[in-house]
């Protein structure tokens, strides 16, 4: 399955231009040392989100230069996993504390919830601002603020219903990507 999984991945690299080929694999380092950033930092969401969304500067690299917008929607979406990946962690903060794996989660204690609303918020304003310089007008503002909304709606079911709905309100950042992604097309 892994070797399916490579080879796919080699053949689509193949047929990126050479500065998006760059670009992708000065991921590697970030894929290699991910596995162990819950051993070594608290912030393990963060370094997930410089990993995960990597994506966004190849597809970038593909179609153009790399110019301060795709930077601005790396961070902002780097700010998104980490809210939302510190939402999953809550889930696992007992069971991660008795075998001393590091998480966001567990770093924020009792306000866990309250900083990843400051990341999402984080994230809507970056999102936002990489609109804008992009250009994107109404549709890049109408996006962030769907974004946001979205984002409080999950908080706001944290909080009324517990670290039990962890799991759910993870599971729904499906949507708020579709948002995003919904919205940068329309734009």
């Amino acid at each position: 399955f892994l070797g399916v999984q490579l080879a796919v991945g080699f053949i689509v690299w193949l047929c990126l231009p050479f500065d998006a080929k760059v670009t992708a694999l000065l991921s590697l380092p970030l894929v290699a040392a991910y596995p162990f950033m819950k051993r070594v930092t608290w912030w393990p969401q963060a370094w997930l989100g410089a990993t995960f969304n990597w994506g966004v500067l190849v597809g970038v690299a593909t179609a153009g230069t790399l110019g301060a917008p795709a930077i601005l929607l790396y961070v902002g979406l780097g700010c998104w996993t980490v809210a939302y990946d510190t939402i999953y962690a809550l889930q696992d903060r007992e069971d991660d504390a008795l075998i001393g794996v590091k998480s966001t989660a567990r770093l924020f204690g009792k306000h866990a919830v309250l900083y990843s609303y400051g990341f999402f918020i984080g994230a809507t304003a970056l999102i936002a601002l990489a609109a804008a310089l992009q250009g994107a007008g109404r549709m890049g503002a109408i996006t962030a603020l769907a974004f946001l909304a979205h984002a409080t709606a999950q908080v706001s079911r944290l909080k009324t219903r517990g670290d039990e709905s962890a799991l759910a309100v993870f599971k729904s950042n499906v949507w708020t990507g579709a948002i995003v992604a919904a919205g940068f097309a329309i734009a």
